[in-house]
């Protein structure tokens, strides 16, 4: 599955709030309702996220969904 750009900014987001938290795949989907299987494919880009879980993803990372599509750095710049 090629990767496309917002895919890609919602994966490096994911995976860097999760590891920030100090959490594995299976702690993220156990607080987000979402399968460690899922967590794993959407982490490795073979798996785009239904909209549902990508809302549940950002509730649990405490973010809005719209967020994990944006850099780390962007979100810096503006002060969120």
């Amino acid at each position: 599955m090629p990767v496309n750009h917002y895919l890609f900014m919602f994966i490096t987001k994911m995976r860097a709030e999760r590891r920030r938290r100090g959490w594995n795949q299976q702690t993220l989907g156990y607080h987000a309702n979402v399968s460690m299987a899922d967590i794993s494919r959407i982490e490795n880009a073979r798996l785009i996220p239904y909209p549902a879980q990508a809302e549940r993803l950002a509730k649990v990372l405490e973010l809005q969904p719209e967020e994990l599509q944006q850099p780390a750095d962007a979100q810096e710049a503006v002060g969120a």
